[in-house]
């Protein structure tokens, strides 16, 4: 289980770090006006948990939300993390369907 306390917001990089082993998880981001584009998911080849993927972006639209900023998935993987997860699809901004 990943812990919230894990995840770090590097706003240099404009990028979503998340500490496996000695490697980085890493959600790519840009930001404009109110909203956050995901532009890319890597995850590193050391994760073997079949769930890492789905927790680290539970993981990161939950702070997303804090922030009440809308999201606009430019990642085929986000995008389907949408899909499956309904309770997000309200992030996304007027006008963009999933």
């Amino acid at each position: 289980m990943i812990d919230a306390a894990d995840l770090t917001d590097n706003d240099f990089l404009r990028q979503f770090e998340l500490k496996v082993q000695d490697e980085l998880a890493i959600i790519e981001y840009s930001s404009q006006d109110r909203k956050i584009f995901l532009t890319k998911l890597i995850i590193p080849e050391c994760v073997t948990d079949e769930n890492f993927e789905e927790e680290f972006l539970t993981l990161v639209f939950d702070h997303i939300a804090e922030s009440s900023l809308s999201v606009v998935p430019t990642s085929p993987e986000i995008a389907k993390f949408i899909r499956r997860h309904r309770k997000y699809k309200k992030m996304l901004p007027v006008g963009i369907r999933i």
